[in-house]
């Protein structure tokens, strides 16, 4: 299942959300010059949860950044092509449409906070782990967490595979979100062996992160519309 659109494009401008996707866009263009096609990820800007919270170190000759500054930075590199185009995907899918709600500079606290939260979840399954993390999923499922409060029965444009062929078919988003994050739940629990290398952990925390940060970003006045 594969979400498109939530038919909002066109309704006005969602500058923070188009700002992020030209970061990662321009970060991604960055790795692949300075890996000669292929992305390079350096090391000392990925988060590693063992030189936050000890138990790693970095190599030899690699410069030092303070740890506690990969909790953001590693959210402007990606490991390759369909990493990064899949979140952009569903940054532009949910992204326009709440950051209209919540405002600019709301959402980007949003993000930040979502992507920060997500660094710390995957970091509890092993505070010690020397393995590199970057991508910006736990942002971008922030968003998601928090568009499913906000606008839980917005129609969403899915591709969903039938017998031999893709359909698309319009269903709300709570469903569309809720399957989301009980998949990402999944495998989050699965041996770490089964996750192919994905932070699903980190998915999880900015889900929630977002749950949690929704109504406090969200508008400041009763009734405001969930649709």
């Amino acid at each position: 299942m594969l979400p498109i659109s939530d038919g909002s494009k066109g309704q006005g401008p969602a500058m923070a959300a188009l700002t992020f996707m030209t970061l990662f866009c321009a970060c991604f263009l960055l790795q692949l010059y300075l890996g000669g096609g292929e992305p390079l990820v350096p090391v000392n800007l990925a988060f590693v949860p063992g030189l936050l919270f000890g138990g790693a170190s970095l190599p030899e000759n690699v410069p030092v950044i303070p740890p506690p500054a990969t909790l953001i930075s590693y959210m402007f590199l990606h490991g390759g092509w369909m990493h990064l185009l899949g979140n952009l995907l569903y940054l532009w899918v949910f992204g326009p449409k709440l950051e209209r709600t919540v405002g600019s500079g709301r959402f980007t606290v949003l993000v930040i906070v979502s992507t920060v939260v997500a660094a710390l979840a995957q970091a509890w399954t092993d505070p010690s782990s020397s393995v590199p993390m970057v991508g910006a999923s736990g942002g971008v499922s922030g968003i998601l967490g928090a568009y499913l409060v906000l606008h839980p029965r917005t129609e969403i444009s899915v591709i969903v595979p039938v017998v031999i062929v893709m359909r698309v078919v319009y269903l709300p988003a709570f469903v569309v979100l809720a399957a989301w994050f009980l998949l990402q739940l999944l495998y989050a629990n699965l041996p770490s062996s089964a996750g192919g290398g994905i932070a699903f952990s980190a998915h999880v925390g900015g889900f929630v992160a977002g749950l949690a940060l929704a109504p406090l970003l969200g508008p400041r006045f009763s009734g405001y519309a969930r649709v």
